[in-house]
């Protein structure tokens, strides 16, 4: 069954059309996924554990390419090219990824970790762009003033909330369009929980942003848009104030309210 959403905004820097992804064959853990990203908004994508949310997100910039048995069918249009034909590292500079857990190389100083994915790339800087950079990222991420005399320290130096948000500048730095986090805040206090969000709410003036989170209350807070996954299919995706609401699936309204999670 192919899983839409129609009475979408017109300027959409994604969309998805009948993705499937599979890491056995025969049986998909992403089916025939259907889904348009607005531009400058922020899409929350919600579900139980297992149902497919993570494997959707790192489909979107090619990390399973590093697994010859995962299979991605469909297509993925990033500014109306498909993703999958195109040069996974350009794609990963465009579409920039946050992990769960603030993973700052542990053998870089702050200012290396903002500048690693160029260094990943092979693209070469001088001082002078690297500084700029580095300072544009840091401050984008409000961690500028906080780290601006400890540059030279190590990544592991900071808190777990500064760490997170230097792996979203770390990410920025490459000026991605769009940025793809996996539960950025799940393994932060609430303190860092709620700078991340207010954030992220700042970053969709320049970026488009999807978020796979299990927290029901920050998708309400912080998304434009909500889609909910269930057992690999896009059950219902929509405004987030109206699908919180007024679900137009009983499954989404057994999830809100806590029958099953």
């Amino acid at each position: 069954m192919e899983n839409s959403i129609t009475n979408m905004p017109d300027k959409n820097l994604l969309e998805l059309r009948n993705v499937c992804v599979s890491y056995t064959q025969g049986k998909n853990a992403v089916n025939n996924v259907t889904a348009n990203f607005p531009l400058h908004s922020i899409t929350a994508i919600m579900g139980p554990s297992g149902c497919g949310k993570s494997t959707l997100l790192r489909a979107i910039n090619r990390m399973h390419d590093l697994y010859p048995n995962i299979v991605t069918t469909g297509e993925i249009l990033l500014k109306g090219e498909n993703v999958l034909k195109m040069n996974p590292m350009e794609v990963r500079r465009m579409a920039g990824m946050v992990f769960q857990r603030p993973n700052p190389f542990p053998t870089m100083s702050i200012y290396d970790n903002v500048l690693a994915g160029y260094k990943l790339n092979g693209i070469r800087l001088k001082k002078r762009e690297k500084d700029e950079i580095v300072e544009t990222s840091l401050r984008n991420v409000t961690l500028w003033d906080e780290v601006k005399d400890n540059m030279t320290k190590k990544g592991s130096f900071l808190s777990g909330g500064q760490q997170q948000r230097l792996c979203i500048a770390r990410a920025l730095a490459l000026k991605p369009e769009l940025l793809l986090m996996d539960e950025p805040t799940s393994a932060l206090d609430p303190i860092s929980t709620n700078r991340i969000e207010e954030l992220l709410l700042d970053l969709k003036e320049k970026y488009t942003i999807i978020i796979v989170t299990h927290n029901m209350s920050q998708a309400a807070r912080i998304s434009d848009f909500s889609m909910f996954m269930y057992l690999g299919d896009l059950v219902e995706h929509g405004i987030t104030r109206q699908m919180f609401t007024k679900p137009k699936d009983s499954r989404t309204e057994e999830y809100l309210t806590g029958v099953f999670g």
